[in-house]
């Protein structure tokens, strides 16, 4: 049995669905804050198979005793926690709160209950402003807000608990930028209000619920003016926690691997992949750039195909063509 915290989110759905067709059994706790249980609904409907769900946060030790002392769980993939870059800059105290407080929590139930396998959601912004690309796992770390600090702090906490105890064994998945829905059109990303990211942004625009998108600054040092990123399509990174599930059988301790197709693409080499996915033209406005946006950032993917035998398959058009996909079929996300 595997708990997945968080499992009712964008990218924790997409595992649940994955996990599930690969024969394994699912609980999932989620306090639904950023996130809604009609996705795991349409995961049971889309695989013929259950989900155990409790609605509850990580920071109550009551639920997390109650799912270890009901349920034998053999390992936890733990995406539970807050993830906005421009909130944790508002209310950092929210941020450590709930993802660090959370997380220890966490892991003090799991050592209770001797449940020592653990894969821990991690992002490429514990890496900060880096100075050269692709971007290696051996990088320094120099996150540059309160969430990626908080990433930051848990893969710490999580390497000193398994330098203490060596029957942990501990992946740290360090992902670039999710995009892309499922194939059927049934789970994607559903953000509460005006999107953060790029894509959803701009598949509110295609669909007419949203102006036009801004561009942060086209005066890059690239080929087209605007920054370079590494795109992957969120099944494709669902995979990557199998695969990490499977390594800690034969493998214990602790590794870190970054999640990315290796590839990067400029905002308008993703627009212009959007309107041929859509068929639609998406008005947009240049403006100034955004404090901290560095010109270009890609993953060094290497070592996740040595350690992991994974690598991405799915190209920005398959991405593309997958979210306007969701975006047709649900308007409003989930509420439809």
């Amino acid at each position: 049995m595997i708990l997945v915290t968080g499992g009712a989110g964008y990218i924790g759905s997409h595992t649940c669905l994955e996990l599930l067709n690969s024969g394994y059994e699912v609980t999932v706790i989620d306090n639904l804050s950023n996130s809604s249980s009609e996705s795991l609904k349409r995961v049971e409907h889309l695989t013929g198979t259950e989900i155990i769900f409790y609605e509850g946060d990580i920071r109550d030790p009551q639920i997390l005793n109650r799912i270890f002392s009901e349920h034998n769980i053999d390992a936890v993939i733990h995406f539970a926690g807050l993830k906005s870059v421009g909130e944790s800059v508002d209310n950092p105290h929210l941020y450590y709160e709930n993802n660090v407080t959370g997380s220890i929590n966490l892991f003090k139930i799991m050592d209770k209950f001797s449940c020592k396998n653990l894969v821990f959601s991690s992002s490429a912004t514990v890496y900060g402003e880096v100075k050269t690309v692709p971007v290696h796992e051996n990088f320094p770390l120099a996150p540059t807000n309160p969430y990626g600090n908080t990433k930051r702090h848990i893969e710490d906490i999580l390497k000193d608990i398994s330098s203490a105890d060596h029957s942990w064994s501990v992946s740290l998945l360090r992902y670039f930028n999710p995009i892309g829905a499922h194939e059927s059109g049934r789970i994607g990303e559903d953000p509460r209000g005006i999107p953060n990211n790029l894509l959803p942004y701009i598949s509110k625009v295609a669909a007419g619920k949203l102006s036009k998108l801004k561009v942060f600054g086209d005066d890059y040092d690239t080929p087209d003016g605007t920054g370079i990123r590494d795109y992957i399509h969120v099944v494709d990174l669902a995979r990557g926690h199998i695969k990490a599930l499977e390594k800690m059988k034969v493998l214990k301790g602790l590794i870190t691997v970054n999640l990315g197709t290796g590839n990067g693409y400029s905002v308008f080499e993703v627009l212009r992949a959007f309107e041929i996915a859509s068929k639609k033209t998406i008005p947009f406005v240049v403006t100034q750039r955004r404090t901290g946006d560095i010109s270009v950032c890609y993953a060094d993917v290497s070592y996740a195909k040595e350690i992991l035998n994974w690598q991405a398959e799915f190209d920005i058009n398959r991405m593309c063509t997958d979210i306007w996909r969701w975006q047709n079929q649900n308007p409003n996300g989930y509420e439809d």
